[in-house]
């Protein structure tokens, strides 16, 4: 079994559950995990990669709230179902690329409500997503005030819409042209051997928010592609993974917690 960051050694200490919100005039489903103990605690939405809310996502949660922190993984996909066959590249894109950017938000905002609503809630809420999850993460924290700190762990295609187009009735701006908007600081995640997202974008991201004068650290890990934090997976990279690890809960400490 893979050296997992973060893993729960004792799951006593964490309770977890499914759970519904209401996302407009919708209701959507999702997963929360908190302290087994009461307490005041910050929140976080966890953001799911392109192939939906699966356990690993789950676990990444539970991860958070074994930290001290209530987590919230909303099912983006909960309106239309997701992929039919996660494994099949051919299933994943058009329900990833399907997904409107302006829905997203208002499921995200949702979340990041439903954790100021729960009980001990400090107000304070960040989000960290992946893949498909990053770009929605990077879309949060620029359309949303209701973000305090975010981390996009290689969001992918947030220069275009599509491989083959810029913009797309779901996704009609790139989320790199709104980083000066960006409404609370931001840590941005790049692989040294991912393609999508690649280094140069992490160089024009850091490039854009400077001239807004927005607070974004970008960094880069080496001997790491796409999905390096991705257990469950063949691109899982035990070393950067853990200094992924320590570096978002570091990260989320400042931000968040008194």
């Amino acid at each position: 079994m893979a050296n997992i960051p973060g893993a729960v050694t004792d799951p006593s200490r964490v309770r977890g559950e499914n759970i519904e919100l209401k996302s407009g005039g919708d209701t959507i489903g999702g997963y929360l995990a908190r302290p087994a103990t009461p307490g005041n605690y910050p929140g976080i939405v966890v953001i799911h990669e392109a192939f939906g809310l699966v356990e690993h996502i789950r676990d990444i949660a539970r991860r958070f709230a074994n930290i001290g922190y209530n987590a919230l993984a909303p099912d983006l996909y909960a309106r239309k179902g997701g992929p039919a066959d996660p494994n099949d590249i051919n299933t994943v894109f058009p329900v990833m690329f399907g997904k409107p950017d302006i829905e997203a938000v208002q499921d995200l905002e949702a979340a990041a409500d439903y954790l100021r609503g729960l009980p001990g809630a400090t107000g304070k809420v960040g989000a960290i997503g992946f893949c498909s999850g990053g770009r929605h993460t990077l879309l949060f924290a620029c359309w949303s005030s209701k973000v305090d700190a975010a981390v996009d762990c290689w969001g992918g295609f947030i220069d275009r819409a599509t491989p083959d187009a810029a913009h797309s009735p779901a996704r009609p701006t790139p989320v790199l042209n709104l980083v000066s908007q960006l409404h609370c600081p931001l840590f941005a995640v790049f692989g040294e051997e991912d393609q999508n997202p690649n280094v140069a974008l992490a160089e024009e991201l850091k490039k854009r928010a400077e001239a807004a004068h927005k607070e974004v650290t970008t960094k880069i890990y080496k001997n790491a592609g796409h999905a390096f934090l991705a257990d469950y997976r063949p691109s899982y990279r035990e070393g950067p993974a853990h200094e992924l690890w320590a570096d978002a809960t570091a990260f989320f400490a400042r931000h968040l917690k008194p």
